[in-house]
C-alpha cells in the first residue's frame, strides 16, 4: 500500500541463543523496509528472558526496564510509517504485579489487531478477548489465523462466526482487505 512498515516486540520470553519471534520480525521488516537494515534485534526486542513463561514469571526478581522499552519504541517508530507491535502470549499475560500485556496497548496508543486461532475452543477464546477489549474501550479489529487447516474450522467454528459477526477476516485469505481496514483505523486512532 506504499507504507514503510516495521515491527516491534517489547518483550520476548523463551530466548535461548536469540529471540526467535523477534528475529523473524526483524528479517521481514528489513525485507520490506530498507530503513530497518540499520536496526538490531535488541532495538526491536529490548527485553528478553530465557525462561519460556509469562514475563512476570520469566523476569524472576528483576524489574522490567520500561524506560528501555519506550526509548526503543520511539527509536524504531521513526523508521516507519506503520509499526506493528507484537505482544507475548495474550491480552491478560502478566508482565508485572499490576500490569498485563493489554496495558501496552494504551501505553503505545496503538490500534489493536486481535489474532485468534482456528482450533477447537477458539470461539470461547475469541469471545472472551473481544469482550475484554470492548469493556476496556480499546478500538480493535480481529482475524483468524488458519494454522490447523481450514476444513475443520469451516465445520466447527465458522457457522457460529457467520451468525455472530458481520465480517470474518482470515489472516491468510483476507490480508489485503484486513490491511486496508487496519490502515484506516490506525489513522483514525491517531486523529482522536
Amino acid at each position: 500500500m506504499g507504507y514503510k512498515v516495521g515491527a516491534f516486540k517489547p518483550v520476548e520470553t523463551g530466548v535461548q541463543s536469540y529471540p526467535q519471534d523477534a528475529s523473524i520480525l526483524l528479517k521481514t521488516s528489513q525485507k520490506l523496509n530498507s530503513d530497518f537494515k540499520s536496526l538490531t534485534i535488541d532495538d526491536i526486542c529490548p527485553v528478553q528472558f530465557s525462561l519460556p513463561a509469562a514475563p512476570y514469571v520469566a523476569k524472576g526478581k528483576n524489574k522490567i526496564d520500561f524506560k528501555k522499552i519506550f526509548a526503543n519504541f520511539e527509536k524504531v517508530q521513526n523508521y516507519c510509517d506503520i509499526l506493528l507491535i507484537e505482544g507475548a502470549g495474550g491480552l491478560l499475560v502478566p508482565v508485572e504485579d499490576d500490569l498485563y500485556m493489554i496495558d501496552f496497548i494504551k501505553f503505545f496508543d496503538a490500534y489493536t489487531l486481535l489474532v485468534t486461532p482456528d482450533k477447537l475452543g477458539c470461539i470461547n477464546e475469541t469471545l472472551l478477548n473481544l469482550e475484554l477489549l470492548k469493556n476496556r474501550n480499546i478500538p480493535h479489529s480481529w482475524c483468524v489465523n488458519h494454522t490447523n487447516g481450514n476444513e475443520e474450522f469451516k465445520t466447527i467454528t465458522l457457522p457460529f462466526y457467520k451468525e455472530k459477526f458481520k465480517k470474518i477476516f482470515s489472516l491468510q485469505d483476507n490480508i489485503e482487505e484486513l490491511s486496508s481496514e487496519l490502515v484506516t483505523n490506525c489513522n483514525s486512532n491517531r486523529d482522536r
